[in-house]
């Protein structure tokens, strides 16, 4: 952001999250050498190593007098996509902390965990505070869980084979509850999909700070 080295959101269980680590830090150093002028992919290469290696990175953080340098021992990172707990009695919450592979396999399972623990649910928080995004087809199957009809998302590029409209179907589970999501300016990409979808279908109240800001999708020829 703005020509430094930003963290959006260091994932729970993480390293960087472990040693404190927070959003909006800006990493000026790794292992004492500069980011600066670096492309993402280059400081991404110097951060990673062998699972119990180390590495200082050292960042400004806003209210913060000087920089301040982190340990953090390197590990696998394995991420888990959504979390669920019940809030009061048929009151749901679920936190989706990207969009990966399994996100909507995992989304339908903490909804049905909650259905049977609450039985039929009165309202849920759907919490996609500081989600980075990730793939496309599942942040338009999460919509599509709650919606039955209607456009998700339509992408327009130069050529006209780049260009597509998702629509929602009806579902075999309906999910009448009413519904808020929380994001934040750490909510980028796919999930900026979602929150838009839920709200332009007034399936959703928004709550929050505004989004990131990120209205592109990345193809690979």
């Amino acid at each position: 952001q703005e020509g430094f080295l930003t963290v959006i959101y260091p994932f729970e269980g993480t390293p960087a999250y472990k040693a404190g680590v927070l959003a909006g830090d800006r990493i000026i150093k790794v292992d004492g050498k500069s980011t600066k002028d670096l492309k993402l992919e280059e400081s991404v290469k110097m951060m990673r190593g062998p699972k119990g290696t180390t590495v200082v990175i050292t960042v400004v953080r806003e209210g913060a007098p000087n920089p301040i340098d982190f340990k953090l021992v390197r590990d696998i990172i394995s991420i888990e996509s959504v979390k669920s707990l019940s809030l009061k009695p048929g009151y749901g919450y679920i936190r989706i902390f990207n969009f990966q592979e399994n996100t909507r396999a995992e989304l339908e399972s903490a909804l049905k965990a909650l259905a049977s623990k609450e039985g039929n649910l009165k309202g849920l928080v759907l919490d996609l505070r500081d989600n980075p995004g990730g793939l496309l087809d599942q942040a338009v199957e999460v919509s599509d869980e709650f919606l039955e009809g209607g456009e998700i998302v339509s992408i327009k590029g130069r050529l006209k084979r780049n260009t597509k409209r998702y629509q929602a179907h009806p579902n075999k589970t309906k999910y009448p509850f009413p519904m808020v999501v929380l994001i934040n300016g750490g909510s980028a990409s796919a999930s900026e999909i979602v929150a838009g979808a839920l709200q332009d279908h007034k399936r959703a109240l928004i709550l929050g700070t505004t989004s990131f800001g990120k209205g592109s999708v990345q193809t690979v020829e």
